[in-house]
């Protein structure tokens, strides 16, 4: 995006076609933080999304190896698309995709930090002799399954010697693989339950259980269904690689710059005009992505020098660009893995976590929005003039890129599999390519969306697959349950301070894993613990769902909020804590669908009334939090109102009608003082005290 000062005074704010692997320039009196590799101040977006959203960052392949490895991507993505119309054995196909998979990730991966003079050098960032050795050594167990993969799973009781050891490899390969993508912490989880069932009949009780030897262990966590080639492994290697697919076709296709260009064009030259479009431009973004880091980054390299113009500081504008890409998680119809999984979990239609997902994902927005409305009036935004086209001309004219994504949710609802869904929506999408001269999908970028579309999965495959052994050493030990059982007994059978204890727990696990494994783990122990409080199945899921989504702010994980300071140049914690201001209503809402049974209507569960009353109350419950934390209403909000009205929302997260009605009356009570202190304001104002009025404003800035 370039910058023209107008004759006005205001910023006339051109956009052009920018897309993740693209590099972002700022204008000449920005003060971008950019990527430390980047010399000549050019924010480097591959990068940063590689960086941040695998915890771990890839390489920049080039020459033969960047050839060999897409060839591979290509490889596994026609070897996914031919999977849904031809399907095969689940023990052959998964064996088969992890090979792929967990081979490619050794050569994209690095095993080990860059030096900062091989960064300076401009030395190839290609594999080294040990990554092709092990790229090879991760094909042999799985090669070794699918020779005989009928006879090998069979033997999963009594498996031979040479069973044991390509089950180890199996192993080991994939601790490696995920360790190069999310870290340390995976692996060493990994290896702790793998301990615990090996001595748990020396672990204290209650936690104690049988001491299994590793021929159990290998030959149920890898011989069977229930470890490595269980429903994490199943989930990637079906629902992702497919949506990774998709998006890339997609975003090759030019939707990327339309859903950029419509949501500039959508707001007018108002003050909350570019948080506005920054929020908008996520939803939109997210719709496709399913990434926040990915959201985040593609979202900031363009909308970071509008919101500077515009008057937010570095710290606010980078939570903006973090909340508006951490939606990209929530938002249907991709929404992200754990949604997934969530569908095979329950045995329901991706369709219906999709349903369940609309509401929560409207309040989170909802939340956004207020808090841009309250910062603009805090910080004095000025409007920033958008050259772009009208909304009705973009619309008409390159609207065709949603009929995609509504097509996924038609398929699905005339009955077709998600599968098959999102393939044919992909399909569509490439045809629709064509109604642009400059977003052709020609043979070369063909190949490029489906070698990206493979490699957008890797971050992925490794986690999910070391999820799954947590997920068989849990079944296998019956630990899941133990601590279901200790969490509820902790709570004394008490609702509240189950989903209070549950909530805390999963927060606690999303500081050390990622998203997907934070969910899966949490579904084993956490939702046992919320269902035997009579919490139904669904809303136990997806209350998990938005707790291990959150992991996404919180330290030491905050990837996006890291993501958006490395772009803005501001304070990195500072940063998450604001992005967490704006995500607040995203850590109050699940509540509300397992404290009472009208709360299930959030979800579109139940009947209208229970569906109105649900959006009604919690629509009121975001608004007072947002007031709570953005310090505005009509005008300047003090303390005194600002704890009412944050007190107000709790009662209201019963969702029954004495709790509704004694949280209406403390907002109600807030919102009274406020009018009262507000006029006292102004009065002081009119009478000529600006040094208080100045003092005040100063303060209410602050917080």
């Amino acid at each position: 995006m370039t910058e023209i000062p107008n004759g006005n005074g205001a910023v006339q704010a051109r956009t052009s076609p920018v897309s993740p692997g693209r590099s972002v320039r700022t204008d000449a009196d920005g003060d971008v933080a950019v990527n430390p590799t980047d010399k000549d101040g050019v924010i480097d977006e591959e990068a940063l999304i590689a960086e941040f959203e695998a915890e771990k960052p890839a390489r920049h392949l080039s020459g033969i190896p960047g050839t060999v490895v897409k060839a591979i991507g290509v490889a596994l993505s026609l070897f996914a698309l031919y999977w849904v119309f031809n399907p095969m054995p689940t023990q052959f196909y998964l064996p088969a995709f992890l090979m792929i998979g967990l081979s490619m990730t050794f050569l994209v991966y690095r095993g080990w930090g860059r030096s900062a003079g091989a960064k300076e050098s401009g030395r190839s960032d290609n594999p080294h002799i040990l990554d092709w050795l092990l790229a090879a050594i991760a094909v042999v167990p799985f090669a070794y399954i699918i020779s005989d993969w009928d006879g090998f799973f069979r033997r999963a009781i009594t498996p031979t010697y040479l069973d044991l050891i390509m089950g180890v490899i199996a192993i080991l390969v994939t601790l490696e693989a995920s360790r190069r993508t999310v870290g340390i912490l995976v692996p060493l989880v990994v290896m702790g339950f793998f301990a615990y069932a090996a001595f748990g009949s020396f672990v204290p009780a209650p936690f104690n259980t049988s001491s299994f030897n590793w021929i159990r262990l290998v030959g149920h966590n890898v011989m069977g269904t229930q470890g490595l080639f269980g429903v994490p492994t199943d989930v990637a290697a079906s629902y992702i690689i497919l949506f990774t697919i998709y998006g890339a076709v997609l975003g090759a296709s030019g939707a990327t710059k339309f859903f950029i260009d419509l949501s500039f064009s959508a707001f007018g030259q108002s003050k909350s005009g570019p948080g506005r479009t920054v929020t908008l431009a996520g939803f939109l973004l997210g719709t496709v992505s399913g990434s926040g880091v990915a959201t985040t980054v593609t979202l900031g390299g363009i909308s970071w020098p509008l919101l500077r113009k515009a008057g937010y500081p570095k710290e606010h504008g980078g939570a903006i660009l973090a909340a508006a890409g951490i939606g990209a998680i929530m938002s249907p119809p991709t929404l992200g893995a754990a949604a997934f999984i969530i569908a095979a979990l329950l045995g329901v239609s991706y369709l219906q976590v999709l349903i369940w997902a609309t509401i929560p994902t409207v309040l989170y927005y909802f939340g956004i929005i207020l808090a841009i409305e309250m910062d603009a009036r805090r910080f004095k935004t000025k409007a920033v003039d958008f050259d772009v086209k009208p909304v009705g001309k973009l619309l008409l004219r390159f609207g065709y890129h949603f009929s995609s994504l509504i097509a996924i949710v038609v398929f699905m609802a005339m009955g077709m599999t998600p599968f098959r869904a999102v393939v044919f929506a992909t399909g569509l999408a490439f045809v629709l390519s064509f109604l642009d001269r400059q977003s052709w999908l020609t043979p070369k970028r063909i190949w490029d969306a489906l070698a990206t579309g493979a490699m957008g999965a890797l971050s992925v495959i490794p986690v999910m697959a070391a999820a799954g052994l947590i997920v068989g050493i849990m079944t296998l030990t019956g630990l899941g349950l133990k601590l279901a059982n200790i969490i509820v007994d902790f709570a004394g059978g008490n609702l509240l301070l189950t989903a209070i204890f549950s909530a805390i727990s999963v927060t606690l696990l999303g500081l050390a894993v990622p998203v997907t494994a934070s969910f899966i783990i949490s579904w084993v122990i956490i939702g046992p613990a919320l269902q035997d409080v009579g919490v139904p199945a669904f809303a136990a899921a997806m209350f998990i769902f938005y707790y291990s989504v959150l992991s996404e702010v919180s330290p030491p994980t905050a990837l996006s909020p890291f993501a958006a300071s490395a772009i803005t140049g501001g304070k990195p914690i500072k940063t998450m804590w604001l992005t967490w201001r704006y995500t607040l209503s995203a850590f109050l809402v699940p509540f509300i669908f397992v404290l009472s049974d009208d709360g299930v209507g959030l979800l579109l569960q139940g009947g209208p009334g229970s569906i109105a009353l649900a959006f009604t109350v919690s629509l009121l419950a975001v608004a007072s939090l947002a007031v709570a934390t953005g310090a505005w209403l009509f005008g300047p909000a003090r303390w005194p109102e600002r704890v009412l009205l944050g007190a107000g929302s709790l009662p209201m997260l019963v969702m029954e009608p004495l709790y509704i009605g004694i949280g209406a009356v403390i907002i109600a009570l807030g919102v009274l003082v406020h009018v009262l202190g507000l006029r006292r304001y102004r009065r002081d104002e009119a009478v000529g005290a600006p040094a208080v009025s100045a003092s005040r404003e100063k303060r209410a800035a602050r917080t």
